[in-house]
């Protein structure tokens, strides 16, 4: 199935599929200690699941402010942050 971005609407539970909006566009935001948006699986209006990897991409990004995954220089980046408001 593929993929979308999905932007975090900032007010709900990151952890919780009606806190996600689709983005027509890749964002801009990249690294911070908020989550700014998520690529999951499209289920429309708001994502068909968060996945036990991007649950653990969204907790090692609230931990570290580094997009995740952050292990492999170059991999493809799931889970984007950005910076407190």
């Amino acid at each position: 199935m593929a993929r979308a971005w999905y932007n975090y609407n900032g007010v709900g539970d990151p952890l919780v599929l009606g806190s996600y909006l689709l983005s027509t566009v890749k964002p801009a935001c990249i690294n911070g200690g908020k989550v700014c948006a998520i690529y999951e699986l499209n289920g429309g209006a708001t994502p068909q699941l968060l996945s036990s990897n991007i649950r653990n991409y969204i907790a090692n990004l609230l931990s570290l402010s580094v997009a995740q995954p952050d292990s492999i220089p170059g991999i493809k980046k799931y889970v984007y942050g950005k910076a407190g408001c």
